[in-house]
């Protein structure tokens, strides 16, 4: 039986155009749904819009639109992101839509049921930047503004009737959910985090809001609006056609088996909902990954600093794959990362220019001169070369593994170090040595590497899916059923078909214009 798999990014907030941190969780989510995909799973993957709130409708109100027709453009653009950053998502779901209001209703009357939330009048430091509120040990003074510590976004004192849901009763049951299960939230650094913050004692939740109308009106009482978080988790169950609990979407995908977010949310998903949704009787999902966030040059990108990194100016210059290979490789998954430039170049020459691309570009063009532009067939192949494919095939488990635990550093290092070890064998080989004399030999050798690109390229397909798909299309390999027991079948090639031309896969850069 097939198994199902659903991962979610966070849904974006469309009051500005996307960064690199939109990139980052984009391009994770992908890898890890490309990679299901590859093991034979169903796959939902999520991503999307949060298009409510005081923040938009302020925006809206400045570029003098209404806030549905700003939402609607702003919210294309980062439709267009997930093409631009060759995400596999199978929906997109924005917090206007119908699908998500019903949901949103439904879990606020499930807690209004559950008597988990009443009316009283909210007093307290809130950010419209970051849509939160933050408690008096949360903020610093800077100069005459109040400012969050963990975002450094301006607070405001806010003072108006409010419905509150009662977080403060949920505490002892949220630890023992981190308590039960070691990796609900992951990097364990995060999960102390959490743990730590829910230990000092939860106060209840303001979830609605009266100095704005650009919402979900409460139920009942339509001068509330339903407060952000709410409203914005809850598009997760909405895209699986909740409160339809016999919908076969919310059968096969509820629980999700993993958000993928920054840390800079850690809280509203690591504790809000949770709570959320055992108020509401629902199942929690099963896993929750935060990673770090994206510095440029070691420091917080910033339009002061002038340091931002546009991840749409780096594909239009040096190529989507590139920039999912090296946002991957360099930043430590769960840690903050800097990026820069230089390390970029540095990346895509050594890695991907010089090593797999160099490596594919030689061996196919040997073959074209040399074996009448066909991989020979295979013989019964030495020792030598047996055991080059075996180390490879001997760690797919261990490779599964490290993805599987979102280990995701690991497994790239292995992967190319692999390719590595394939240059190396090429070289030491020397086919173009031994044709003459030994053509046999020549054709085992030239088998062997052409199984180990095939290889390689199969494992590296979810990270830089377009140059892995051209390398696999070359060798006349279908591009629709990619699967990762292909790694173990040494019976995959069509040997009576020629390869197909393969263009230069990377350019390396020889400049720093």
């Amino acid at each position: 039986m097939t198994k199902n798999f659903y991962i979610t990014t966070p849904i974006y907030y469309p009051s500005g155009k996307p960064h690199m941190g939109h990139a980052y969780s984009s391009i994770v989510a992908d890898i890890f749904a490309r990679f299901k995909r590859l093991q034979g799973e169903n796959v939902l993957f999520l991503t999307g819009t949060d298009e409510h709130g005081q923040k938009i409708q302020k925006e809206a109100k400045k570029n003098n639109m209404d806030p549905k027709n700003f939402c609607d453009e702003i919210s294309e653009t980062f439709r267009s992101l997930t093409k631009k950053l060759n995400l596999s998502n199978n929906d997109f779901i924005r917090t206007t839509e119908k699908r998500h209001y019903k949901s949103v209703i439904e879990i606020w009357n499930r807690l209004v049921k559950s008597g988990d939330i009443y009316l009283d009048k909210y007093s307290g430091w809130y950010s419209v930047s970051d849509e939160a509120f933050y408690d008096e040990d949360e903020i610093e003074n800077k100069g005459d503004t109040k400012i969050s510590k963990l975002s450094g976004s301006t607070v405001e004192w806010v003072e108006e009737e409010s419905y509150f849901f009662k977080l403060s009763t949920w505490s002892d049951k949220l630890l023992n959910v981190y308590k039960k299960d070691q990796n609900f939230i992951l990097p364990s650094s995060r999960r102390n985090e959490v743990i730590k913050f829910v230990e000092k004692g939860l106060k209840d939740l303001s979830i609605s809001r009266t100095s704005f109308t650009w919402g979900i009106p409460v139920p009942g009482n339509e001068k509330h609006v339903i407060y952000v978080w709410l409203d914005a988790l809850t598009n997760y169950i909405s895209a699986l056609n909740f409160p339809d609990e016999k919908d076969k979407k919310f059968i096969n995908f509820w629980p999700a088996d993993i958000h993928i977010i920054g840390k800079d949310i850690l809280r509203f998903h690591a504790v809000f909902w949770p709570a959320f949704l055992l108020a509401a009787k629902l199942p929690l999902p099963k896993r929750i990954f935060s990673h770090g966030w994206i510095l440029s040059d070691d420091k917080k990108m910033s339009k002061s600093l002038g340091n931002i990194l546009d991840p749409l100016e780096i594909i239009d210059k040096y190529g989507i794959d590139q920039l999912r290979y090296y946002l991957v490789k360099e930043v430590s998954l769960g840690n903050d990362g800097s990026i820069s430039m230089i390390n970029l170049k540095n990346c895509i020459n050594n890695d991907l220019a010089n090593n797999y691309g160099n490596l594919c570009q030689r061996v196919f063009s040997f073959i074209k001169k040399n074996c009448n532009n066909k991989i020979p067939i295979n013989q019964k192949l030495k020792i030598e070369d047996q055991q080059f494919l075996k180390s490879l095939k001997e760690k797919l488990p261990n490779l599964i593994d490290l993805m599987n635990n979102q280990n995701l550093n690991e497994y790239i290092k292995m992967v190319v170090g692999f390719s590595f070890e394939a240059n190396k064998y090429f070289n030491d080989s020397e086919p173009w040595s031994v044709k003459k004399n030994d053509p046999i030999r020549m054709n085992e050798i030239i088998f062997t590497i052409s199984d180990q690109i095939k290889n390689i390229s199969i494992l590296l397909n979810p990270i830089i899916p377009d140059a892995t798909k051209k390398v696999l299309n070359t060798m006349n390999i279908s591009l629709d059923n990619i699967k990762l027991d292909m790694v173990n079948n040494l019976e995959i090639f069509n040997q009576n078909k020629e390869l197909k031309d393969l263009n230069i896969l990377f350019t390396k850069i020889e400049d720093d214009n």
